[in-house]
């Protein structure tokens, strides 16, 4: 079920929250669970038993650490949680890529086991892998009610797109949770804004990189007008889902870290993963990157984890050799610009260090979404001209006016602008009042776009089915 839905927005979403409110504090984190439980079952019927499975393990690898704290056991059971969710995690997403790849080298025939990604398990993996730690490490108190804790790993609004969210953030609130009209209506705004992130801006430069990929009048204006859609889609689809789950957090009485903050305005590709996807960067630094040393080790071991660090974020992302590549591309800029870039980046017009960035980003994405090393060479050359092909095309010509507004439109929205003029009206007191009288008209307005959006059945992709 996604969020971007009819079945979510009119009948899931309401009956859980009128059930939620209607039932006492004490069953709260029930109805959460069974909820959350049913949201997953719904596209994933089998693979709910994993999910339930994954809940189990950390529950009990939890008290067995906390029972054993200060002796050798506790490390054990630590190691044995670690593996638990990590074999899991390679069973069910990396199998087939190294069969496929031990094939490709030994000769072999082995057979592939075709099995189905489980939607999410990048994301609810971490979510049992950072538990077990911040307990072991004392970061994290034990949580010895099973709901509880199994409402932390199953919880439907960050299940399937993440933010990743740990433990310690939602520690207190999985108790002691508060409910405000103000949290509400903060809540409904924040998901209504994702939701139209999602549906009215991404799914169109969705259906433009789609539209170039079964096009066959290719031309180099048409591999840009693909390449920048789809690094504009990925945020925009990326981010609204984001939006969503903050929002839906709010509803729930849960505060969620944010994810993004326009990285896009970066100017280096160290500040661009400061700003993307915060919540994965941050848990590869803590439970990765610092554990192997971090920079507090020679050169070469510092080389090596920031290496090792991004190796790791690509194949996160999948299981082909496309998004390995994709990640180490981003280390092998971080490291230049440790190493050498860094101090040259600074004394850069802002307009230059910006331009830097937003082709490289623009780059790794290409990278990203191609299907295998070969087309993501293919796009690149594409971008320059490669193999002949002409600068323009009568097709790219017409998409370019079909589009050009919501490139526009994407452009513009990936910056803090809107958000700047917003906040400059609400500075004047007439400001404020008019935008708070506005704002229900323009979120109803918004809803009823995007229902008619979905209801028409246009183009809605999940981006997520590939983590």
């Amino acid at each position: 079920m996604l969020f971007s839905s009819i079945p979510f927005l009119y009948y899931f979403l309401p009956l859980i929250l009128a059930i939620y409110f209607l039932v006492p504090k004490r069953g709260k984190n029930l109805v959460l669970l069974i909820a959350s439980l049913f949201f997953y079952f719904y596209g994933e019927p089998v693979y709910v038993l994993l999910m339930i499975g994954a809940c189990v393990s950390s529950y009990i690898h939890g008290l067995l650490i906390h029972r054993f704290r200060g002796k050798p056991l506790s490390k054990v059971f630590l190691w044995s949680s670690i593996i638990t969710s990590l074999a899991m995690l390679g069973f069910f997403k990396y199998s087939d890529f190294f069969l496929e790849n031990l094939n490709a080298i030994s000769g072999l025939d082995l057979p592939l086991l075709g099995l189905a990604l489980p939607i999410g398990i990048s994301f609810y993996t971490f979510q049992t892998l950072s538990y077990t730690v911040d307990v072991y490490r004392g970061d994290a108190q034990v949580q010895k009610n099973f709901i509880s804790l199994a409402t932390y790993v199953a919880l439907f609004p960050q299940l399937i797109a993440g933010p990743i969210v740990r433990y310690t953030t939602v520690e207190e609130d999985l108790s002691g949770r508060t409910h405000s009209v103000e949290k509400f209506s903060a809540g409904i705004s924040r998901f209504l804004i994702g939701l139209g992130k999602k549906v009215l801006i991404a799914n169109q430069l969705g259906e433009l990189c789609d539209i170039f990929r079964r096009s066959s009048d290719q031309s180099v204006l048409f591999f840009w007008l693909y390449a920048i859609g789809f690094s504009l889609h990925i945020y925009f689809d990326f981010s609204g889902y984001s939006d969503m789950a903050i929002g839906l957090g709010k509803l729930f009485g849960f505060r969620f870290l944010e994810n993004f903050n326009y990285p896009f305005i970066s100017k280096s590709i160290s500040e661009f993963w400061r700003r993307w996807h915060m919540s994965l960067g941050s848990w590869f630094r803590d439970y990765v990157y610092i554990p192997l040393g971090g920079n507090r080790v020679s050169k070469g071991k510092w080389l090596r984890n920031i290496l090792i660090v991004w190796l790791l974020t690509g194949f996160w992302h999948g299981a082909a050799w496309n998004f390995i590549i994709w990640g180490l591309f981003f280390g092998f800029f971080l490291v230049l610009e440790k190493f050498f870039l860094g101090a040259w980046l600074k004394k850069l017009p802002a307009f230059l260090s910006h331009i830097y960035v937003l082709f490289l980003v623009m780059i790794s994405f290409v990278i990203f979404n191609a299907s295998s090393m070969g087309q993501a060479f293919s796009d690149i050359g594409g971008l320059f001209g490669s193999g002949g092909l002409p600068m323009v095309s009568r097709e790219a010509l017409y998409q370019l006016r079909s589009f050009g507004w919501i490139l526009v439109l994407a452009l513009i929205g990936a910056t803090p602008i809107p958000k700047l003029i917003v906040g400059k009206i609400k500075s004047h007191t007439t400001g404020h009042k008019i935008l708070n009288l506005l704002e229900p008209v323009f979120l109803a307005g918004l809803l009823l776009v995007v229902t008619a959006y979905l209801v028409d059945g246009s183009f809605n992709p999940f981006l997520y089915f590939r983590f």
